[in-house]
């Protein structure tokens, strides 16, 4: 970001080309962690496109790039008074803090704080405040068409792309689910299970002792290995010196019926559909076996798991899957949320959402209770009858607001489930989703369930995700609640052919 001048965003390829942009295309690829957009970035005019799925993309990005340049711009004045020496890596490897200390003291900011900066920032750490120190930031923000039609069109060409590829979700009963895309191809092939030797070669050859220390602990305990593998796999991949670990898990992705479907021309949405006659029952992970599960081999059903996206788009994204295919099963939402009594780790059940979109609160019976998940779960708490809202933006919420809302009742905070349950309001009425009201979606002729697990405190300063990495801790509630989703469409999966 310290060289970009102007940060567009649009909806697709196509209107950046009929803006001008017609050399989109060869614009470098740049990703930004922990968000889900296509990011391009044009070196000769310092242009930085972004790939848009709604007007929550917009709620989340501008008050991003406002405060980076209010942040910047703060720090390029402190920086006036500060030598070109003191802005470079401590010669002295023995002495870093020491450095770091003094250059915090001249910037104003608690050592801690500059020492999160230098972590994620890595070797640019020294040059981007170079770069501070010479110039003021000035970012200009273009939306080249911001039309409700123009994020449906986008949302059409997104389910375009799946369809062209799984011709037959238009006609096949469809269990949908809103997660992320490495659980459910982990559960369901068992790669890690059945590759536990070669992922502790690659460990060990790459020195991890707190990974080698952390398996002696969990196989002496004999609870959570399974888990463990999968974080180990994560870590393996990074590790590994060729692609050869993820060319073989990708073979075994596709061998158990799970195609992935990656959004090339519109926004950053994966689509991952799983036919659930082609699965290897036999290989996928052993919590996940019962004993009618051979029948599932005669089912005709499909199961659509998305990578969740952000606000609105949860709202396009689930109403385009409703007009588009013929039956819905079930619909099941799993994603990150704040708990405002809880720990990081915990699940949240809820069976009420304040929508801060449509203004509604939904009253609904989700599927899953508390012993869906315990069993599965090492280290957190399942909080069941809670009170969800969900925010436009994460960003503008201060200790003033959730202390608010927390006296209200409501102690899970998120961004999807509101637009999800609008979507559902849909589904069962003649009419649009209204607006501010009460409304009552108990008695759906098709499954509902939403699990929230715990990445964030925000009462606790720095205390979430964001301020490190996803730990094992972190994959247990992930797992646990992949889990409990998959053993609820098994379960009635095997119901419906049975009656059938």
């Amino acid at each position: 970001m310290d060289k970009v001048e102007r940060v567009i965003l649009a909806q697709n390829e196509d209107t950046f080309q009929k803006a001008g942009y017609t050399t989109i295309q060869q614009w470098q690829v740049v990703k930004a962690p922990a968000r889900r957009r296509h990011y391009r970035y044009d070196h000769a005019q310092k242009d930085l496109s972004a790939f848009i799925a709604s007007r929550s993309d917009i709620d989340d990005l501008v008050p991003v790039l406002v405060a980076l340049q209010i942040e910047w711009n703060k720090l390029h004045n402190k920086l006036a008074h500060v030598s070109s020496t003191q802005l470079t890596e401590p010669s002295d490897e023995s002495k870093p803090k020491d450095h770091y200390k003094e250059l915090a003291e001249l910037l104003d900011l608690p050592p801690k704080e500059l020492l999160r900066l230098r972590k994620v920032w890595g070797n640019d750490f020294c040059n981007i405040l170079r770069s501070m120190q010479k110039k003021r930031m000035d970012l200009r923000i273009q939306l080249l068409n911001g039309s409700l039609v123009q994020y449906w069109r986008a949302t059409r060409i997104w389910w375009d792309e799946v369809q062209q590829q799984i011709p037959q979700v238009a006609s096949r009963p469809i269990y949908f689910i809103s997660s992320n895309t490495h659980v459910f191809p982990n559960l369901l092939t068992g790669y890690a299970q059945n590759n536990q030797q070669e992922i502790l070669r690659i460990l060990t050859d790459a020195h991890d002792h707190a990974m080698l220390a952390e398996w002696s602990s969990v196989t002496k305990a004999n609870r959570g290995i399974e888990n463990f593998l999968y974080y180990a796999f994560k870590k393996a991949q990074q590790y590994a010196n060729d692609d050869q670990l993820e060319k073989d898990f990708i073979r075994q992705v596709e061998n158990s019926g799970i195609t992935r479907i990656l959004s090339a021309q519109s926004f950053d949405v994966e689509a991952q559909v799983i036919e659930l006659d082609k699965i290897n029952y036999a290989d996928m992970d052993q919590r996940l076996i019962t004993s009618d599960t051979e029948v599932l081999q005669d089912s005709d059903a499909l199961i659509i798991n998305i990578d969740y996206p952000l606000g609105i788009a949860a709202y396009n994204l689930l109403r385009m899957i409703a007009e588009n295919t013929e039956e819905i099963l079930g619909i099941y939402i799993m994603g990150k949320a704040a708990t405002l009594n809880g720990v990081i780790g915990d699940i949240m059940i809820p069976n009420v959402v304040q929508d801060e979109h449509s203004l509604n609160t939904y009253l609904f019976q989700n599927t899953f209770v508390a012993s869906d998940l315990t069993p599965y779960l090492q280290f957190g708490t399942v909080l069941d009858n809670q009170k969800a809202v969900t925010v436009l933006g994460t960003f503008m919420q201060n200790s003033r607001i959730m202390d608010v809302i927390y006296r209200e009742g409501y102690t899970d905070i998120e961004m999807e489930a509101g637009p999800y349950l609008s979507a559902v309001c849909e589904m069962v009425r003649p009419k649009r989703h209204p607006k501010n009201e009460i409304v009552n979606l108990y008695q759906l002729p098709f499954d509902l369930g939403i699990l929230h697990y715990a990445s964030d405190t925000p009462l606790s300063k720095g205390k979430n995700l964001g301020a490190g990495t996803l730990s094992l801790a972190g994959m247990d509630p992930t797992y646990g609640s992949g889990i409990a989703i998959l053993r609820r469409i098994f379960e009635k999966e095997i119901q419906r052919l049975k009656n059938s």
